[in-house]
């Protein structure tokens, strides 16, 4: 905990021991010397002090934020930030209850909820971000790839770049005997369902999952290997040759790219534009326990989220030196602001603007949108992590039991009422749903009312009544 939080806190509990009537008082004389944090007096928090987890990732940005500017402080709140091994270990000590909640993957609290992997009830109630991954490939690879790549009139590639041009690549390791092995975060990190989905756009089987047949390596009947590698261990082991290329989030893939060993192809954003990343978790037994803490913390990181945005990004480069300290992500500010301040780097000197690679606030971004769950759970079903065909309304009632909008915008209008926020950066009116999105690499239209139909347009992939 900083200075600055233990010292408020000292502040504070002194406070809480005179009589009500005196407190105003006694704050606007102790505001003369020291800055105090406004009282939340509409949220009487369950739980003050807090340990919040997350994973060494430019997108853990919001947590960060709202601790060094002391919006959690704002709201009488005690947080302990703390980076946590991989993703299993972060998940397991939300469920146990060592963490309080956590910065996640979106596919964390839906998976544990259906209980692929770990059985447990896990919600969000706020969307951490926009984009923010990349897929990056071996030089090796890449020299091999880009003879098949379509070059603009100055010699660069043609972006975005297809898994087609992968293909003969692949096609020539299996000729050759070798399997082609790449890398993704954890089995229901939307890292491996970027991936897969770029692979299978271009015609690579990235292969099935099987629980109900104790298999769950994801490699059946697969072109391309897929294995969990933690994301800060990305470039060593592609510069160690274990894997050919993996998808990541930042700043592992513009690392890759400082170090020389590997070339970033694709980012999500080309993928699927403007894509839901990271969510933030607790269990569901906390959330029930401390309804005015979760309101509290929501509040803060969406003041956070507002931060990293607002005035066109002008606060990024503040954000990046937040990030770059090593009790955060620690990768150097020059690696952190290849990506976080607009721009995004391919090829050594490939350098291209990509203003929304990182978006944490446009768009209704931290809006938890039921649509954004159900196009996660669409893709466990695509690659038999839910082995059994389900009707739509099962997706639906999953999504609303698993993301909790209306603690969102509970949060929202309590910003609003304070003039912290306006109301015209809230999605007031929706039904949980976004309108049908059509930016996708492969052209399919994606409407979260309709995920059997969705599931039903892709070529490769489990869909209507299959089983393996």
């Amino acid at each position: 905990m900083s200075g600055r939080s233990n010292e408020t806190k000292t502040l504070m509990e002194r406070l809480s021991s005179l009589p009500k009537k005196l407190i105003s008082t006694s704050i606007a004389c102790i505001s003369m010397s020291v800055a105090v944090p406004a009282f939340a007096e509409e949220l009487d928090v369950e739980k003050e002090d807090l340990k919040f987890g997350f994973i060494k990732l430019t997108d853990m940005a919001p947590l960060a934020v709202a601790y060094e500017n002391g919006y959690f402080e704002d709201e009488g709140l005690f947080v302990t930030l703390e980076a946590q091994a991989n993703w299993k270990v972060l998940l397991d000590r939300v469920i146990d209850g060592q963490l309080d909640g956590a910065h996640m993957l979106a596919g964390q609290p839906l998976g544990a909820t259906i209980g692929f992997g770990t059985q447990a009830h896990v919600v969000t109630a706020f969307s951490m971000d926009l984009n923010g991954n990349g897929i990056t490939v071996s030089n090796e690879i890449w020299e091999e790839m880009k003879p098949n790549i379509p070059k603009d009139k100055d010699g660069k590639p043609v972006h975005p770049i297809k898994a087609d041009y992968l293909k003969p690549v692949v096609e020539k390791y299996k000729e050759e005997g070798k399997p082609f092995k790449m890398g993704m975060v954890f089995p229901v990190s939307t890292h491996n369902y970027e991936l897969r989905y770029w692979l299978a756009a271009g015609g690579i089987h990235p292969g099935y999952y099987a629980p109900h047949k104790g298999d769950t390596s994801g490699t059946l009947q697969a072109d391309a290997l897929l294995s969990v590698t933690p994301p800060p261990q990305m470039p060593s082991t592609l510069e160690a040759g274990t894997i050919y290329g993996y998808c990541v989030g930042e700043p592992w893939n513009q690392q890759a790219v400082f170090k020389g060993i590997g070339v970033p192809v694709i980012t999500d954003y080309e993928i699927w534009k403007d894509n839901p990343e990271k969510v933030f978790g607790v269990s569901s037994k906390w959330a029930e326990e401390n309804p005015n803490t979760h309101l509290a913390v929501v509040k803060a990181m969406i003041r956070a989220a507002k931060w990293l945005d607002e005035n066109d990004n002008a606060n990024r480069p503040a954000a990046v030196k937040i990030l770059s300290q090593p009790n955060y992500v620690g990768a150097d500010y020059d690696v952190i602001a290849n990506s976080m301040t607009g721009t995004f780097e391919y090829e050594k000197g490939d350098k291209r603007d990509v203003p929304d690679f990182n978006v944490f606030f446009r768009y209704y971004a931290t809006y938890p949108f039921y649509s954004d769950a159900i196009w996660y759970l669409t893709q466990m079903r695509r690659w038999g992590q839910i082995a059994e065909p389900k009707p739509d309304s099962w997706y639906m009632e999953i999504a609303k039991k698993v993301y909790k909008p209306e603690i969102y915008m509970q949060a929202a209008e309590m910003l609003i009422e304070e003039g912290k926020m306006d109301k015209k950066d809230f999605p007031f009116g929706t039904d949980g749903y976004r309108e049908p999105q059509t930016h996708f690499i492969d052209n399919i239209t994606y409407d979260g009312h309709k995920p059997n139909d969705y599931l039903k347009q892709f070529e490769i992939g489990l869909k209507g009544d299959t089983v393996l």
